[in-house]
């Protein structure tokens, strides 16, 4: 279904390269950690999340397409991208539920359901790049920045606590991006609205650094 609307909104040969791209990448990323962490098979949670991961890839084909042939989206690819980039945020506040109410909650679906967020507010950010201005690369880099640190500084590669209003936070980066993509609001409130996500963001990776800082003698150990 999702491969029909695309096509529908004239997917470019560049954009299907992308997405397949995507899919395969996701494909041996997730059979390589199933492996390293024992499992067998993806759970129920894990499984929605994958939806979600495909709505991204759609999301990711849709932006590449534009990128490579810039000016040449119309109004349904437009549709299209931002009823795609919906459905992934919507279904985030699903596959947590689901692992819940299952039972079958772990540390490899809450990271694949956190690399998924990171990769939707990368493409959605990068799109935004026409209508905003390069800074709001800052929003979609900002997760990929703080695990390119933890490659420098040991000890911030330290395990976090669940904090509620960071999920948060990533909503709003992908609500904000999203309303940017749809381009119903003036350009100065689309500035507006990203300076504000990205403070949160801010803020919120600050405090994950300063956790992280204040329990650095634990995590060494």
């Amino acid at each position: 279904m999702v491969l029909l609307a695309l096509v529908g909104a004239g997917l470019g040969p560049v954009g299907w390269l992308a997405g397949f791209g995507y899919g395969a990448g996701v494909t041996v990323l997730l059979v390589r950690a199933l492996v390293r962490s024992g499992g067998r098979r993806l759970g129920p949670a894990d499984k929605v999340t994958l939806a979600r991961s495909t709505l991204v890839g759609g999301v990711l084909a849709l932006v590449v397409s534009d990128i490579a042939s810039p000016g040449s989206a119309s109004p349904a690819s437009v549709v299209v991208l931002v009823t795609l980039a919906s459905a992934a945020l919507i279904l985030d506040g699903v596959d947590g539920r689901v692992a819940r109410r299952t039972g079958t909650v772990s540390a490899l679906g809450a990271r694949f359901d956190m690399e998924v967020d990171s990769m939707l507010i990368l493409i959605l950010s990068v799109h935004a790049v026409w209508s905003v201005g390069w800074w709001v690369l800052i929003i979609g880099a900002a997760r990929f920045l703080f695990l390119a640190a933890g490659l420098i500084v040991p000890w911030m590669r330290g395990d976090l606590p669940f904090r509620y209003w960071a999920k948060v936070v990533a909503v709003v980066q992908g609500v904000v991006l999203t309303v940017v993509a749809a381009g119903i609001l003036p350009r100065p409130v689309e500035t507006v609205l990203c300076l504000a996500a990205a403070a949160l963001l801010a803020e919120s990776f600050g405090r994950s650094v300063w956790w992280l800082a204040a329990h650095r003698k634990v995590t060494d150990s």
